[in-house]
């Protein structure tokens, strides 16, 4: 965190605004990765059609893939909103979605909205997830309390969020993604 004798050469912030524009960003991240956790589970074609389209991109077993990310979204985005252990949280934020990105996203373009859905949304939330890794919850937050806890921020919580989330994702990826080969047109 920074000290506040330092506020004033940040435009005259005060402990209290970073810590509300810490909570809107922790709140804000953790609300959509609750949501999407959720919907994974009970929206649309429930758990067993997320399975199908976690299989449809490789990834196999699918409904293994599909449990697995719907609750690291669930309880990433549970510590987000608490701000408990918030780098472990990120991380879960960053490796969710940097598979997704990998397996998804990232031949599609950049905007969200062209066919086959661009990587815009989940390079804004990869980026979020980092910066709450770094920055931390806040005080206004259960890491806020304990002391132990906000020793985690800063580069620790900038090493925890990158390697959990950036080497959960290639352990993952590595292990269980076998992406389907396009067909070769044959003469």
């Amino acid at each position: 965190m920074i000290p506040l004798s330092h506020l004033s050469t940040l435009g005259g912030l005060t402990g209290s605004s970073i810590d509300l524009a810490l909570l809107i960003l922790r709140l804000s991240l953790g609300a959509v990765f609750l949501a999407h956790g959720i919907n994974h589970i009970y929206g649309g074609g429930k758990i067993a059609g997320t399975g199908r389209w976690f299989e449809s991109l490789g990834m196999k077993p699918g409904i293994l893939h599909a449990w697995t990310a719907s609750l690291t979204e669930i309880g990433a985005g549970a510590l987000l909103v608490l701000g408990l252990l918030t780098p472990v949280a990120a991380a879960g934020v960053v490796g969710v979605m940097l598979v997704a990105w990998i397996t998804n996203h990232r031949t599609n373009g950049f905007f969200i909205f062209r066919p086959g859905e661009g990587w815009e949304y989940v390079m804004t939330l990869t980026m979020m997830g980092i910066v709450v890794g770094i920055l931390g919850p806040g005080h206004w937050s259960v890491d806020g309390h304990v002391d132990a806890l906000q020793r985690l921020w800063g580069w620790p919580g900038l090493a925890i969020t990158l390697i959990g989330g950036g080497g959960g994702c290639a352990l993952l990826l590595l292990t269980f993604w076998r992406p389907v080969k396009p067909a070769q047109d044959t003469p």
